[in-house]
């Protein structure tokens, strides 16, 4: 298994089981081995008040699975409920297949992945809502 590779930037800082980690000086790479640990880099954390679209409440939903905040349990329907609206919204092929592969990492327990492929739809949405197209 291969596990995540995070890759760092200098003075990067990540949350990693609750716990927030600053990266030295330089680059760097890290494996994270550990299949179920809850990783979340804090450069890509959306804050609460900014979560006014529907891709960033969804993206705060899998944050908040990832900060530890809340148990997967307790958001998995709540996420698939809004992965499910996105899907009616979203129709090409290219974000109905980010939505794919966001529902599916959700049921695999893969939080990461799922927060990875929703955020690839926050530059859609704001083309969308700066267009005030729905499609």
């Amino acid at each position: 298994m291969s596990g995540l590779v995070l890759k760092l930037g200098p003075k990067e800082r990540v949350l990693v089981n609750g716990a927030v980690i600053e990266n030295g000086d330089r680059r760097s790479r890290l494996s994270v081995m550990t299949p179920d640990a809850r990783i979340l880099r804090l450069r890509d954390a959306i804050h609460p008040d900014d979560a006014t679209t529907p891709v960033r409440r969804a993206c705060f939903a899998a944050q908040l699975v990832l900060s530890g905040d809340v148990s997967p349990e307790d958001m998995r329907h709540q996420m698939l409920r809004r992965i499910e609206e996105l899907s009616q919204v979203l129709r090409d092929p290219d974000s109905r297949a980010l939505l794919v592969r966001a529902s599916d990492a959700l049921l695999a327990d893969e939080h990461y992945a799922c927060l990875k492929a929703l955020r690839a739809l926050l530059p859609r949405e704001a083309r969308l809502l700066a267009h005030g197209d729905p499609t």
